[in-house]
């Protein structure tokens, strides 16, 4: 079992030698818009996951993560090769590759929080003109300390 620092600082290392193979070697359109956003790599170091995204060419076109993810796994020797030859370890890791979904989930916990925002304005903007049903002060107020005297006499007679 390697050491965790070594293992963060090989994934970074291969974060880098794979994110420059994908955009100076490899000569597949199809990973023209793939960013790179993280790689883990396990503890004895044999297994490398690589995450990435895809961003769509324009912003109304959505991006091909099919072609994305065809295009990496055609690509996987030669980038594995170049991870090799970068990183000088005895045992070059296996890749893998997976699309990352935080840009989505992302996304997803954005909509939702702008539905609570706007859920929030709904009820400060009916609560604007509201009153509190019933009294104005709920509580009972304590009572008098002449009442108390007058209790004590009372008691203290019958």
């Amino acid at each position: 079992m390697a050491d965790p620092a070594r293992a963060r600082k090989l994934a970074k290392r291969i974060s880098q030698i794979v994110a420059s193979a994908i955009e100076h070697e490899v000569k597949d359109t199809r990973l023209d818009y793939v960013t790179i956003t993280d790689t883990k790599v396990t503890g004895d170091l044999h297994d490398a996951t690589v995450y990435y995204t895809v961003l769509g060419e324009k912003l109304d076109v959505p991006p091909d993560f099919a072609g994305a993810a065809a295009a990496l796994e055609s690509a996987r020797g030669m980038l594995r090769t170049k991870v090799g030859q970068g990183t000088g370890v005895r045992y070059t890791p296996t890749l893998t590759f997976v699309a990352d979904t935080i840009p989505e989930e992302s996304k997803r916990i954005e909509d939702l929080l702008a539905k609570a925002r706007e859920a929030d304005a709904e009820v400060a903007r009916r609560s604007a003109g509201a009153q509190h049903a019933g009294e104005p002060d709920p509580y009972k107020a304590p009572r008098e300390t002449e009442d108390e005297d007058e209790l004590a006499e009372e008691e203290s007679r019958g």
